[in-house]
């Protein structure tokens, strides 16, 4: 059975996307506290807008992709946790994808509840109220830095989850943390809305060169005047 010529575009730009996110991953922008040798890259900031040019689930398919390479390139072991260290992204991929769905708010309460219930966790609770925030942003839709904000503490959520159910921690570290989490997620926000705004500019110049509408281009947010309120 042969794919629709829009599904196989689809297929076409998941590689396309997955090539671009795997670079990001080689470039590290800071250091993952409390592991050593594991670093935040700029794959934080570039990997979730996929989901919003070619939907949800191939939007976190190309991440994926990317994910699997990259531990192909290191040579990572495939383990039963260094899969599950794939979902932050994932989610985060669907979660910027999203229109007006409130499923996806499913996950940070699932994470919330796990969080308190793990006995360190349960010690720093109040740092699981980071996680209120893409609960309010998904009756958001249409901002896009509050999406981009919604969708970094997704993944801040599910990475914290199983990092804490994981690597042994105490209530002292996730106290430190919480400052150090707010200037990190506002920074992969701003990110991510400025990852999202370049490459759906991007794609509005040659989406005509498509007979089919494949991607969803946003024609709000094309760089321009009048995106800053500059002019018509």
């Amino acid at each position: 059975m042969k794919l629709k010529f829009s599904h196989a575009k689809k297929l076409f730009f998941v590689l396309i996307f997955g090539i671009i996110a795997l670079i990001a991953y080689q470039i590290n922008f800071s250091s993952l506290l409390g592991v050593e040798n594991q670093s935040f890259t700029l794959f934080q900031f570039f990997g979730p807008i996929a989901g919003a040019f070619l939907g949800p689930l191939f939007g976190a398919a190309s991440v994926l992709t990317a994910e699997l390479i990259n531990f192909l390139v290191i040579g990572k072991a495939f383990s039963v946790i260094n899969l599950f260290r794939l979902a932050p992204m994932l989610l985060a991929a669907y979660y910027f994808g999203r229109k007006d769905s409130k499923l996806v708010a499913l996950v940070p309460i699932a994470c919330m509840i796990l969080f308190v219930l793990h006995p360190v966790g349960g010690e720093a609770w109040y740092y699981s109220l980071y996680w209120v925030i893409p609960l309010v942003a998904t009756f958001f839709p249409k901002k896009l830095f509050l999406k981009s904000l919604g969708t970094t503490f997704t993944a801040h959520a599910v990475g914290s989850t199983l990092f804490l159910y994981t690597i042994p921690t105490s209530a002292l570290l996730w106290q430190g943390l919480i400052p150090v989490v707010a200037f990190e997620r506002i920074l992969f926000a701003l990110g991510i809305t400025a990852s999202y705004i370049g490459m759906n500019t991007v794609l509005a110049r040659v989406e005509h060169l498509f007979p089919n509408k494949v991607l969803e281009v946003n024609q709000k947010y094309i760089l321009s005047k009048k995106l800053f309120g500059l002019g018509a």
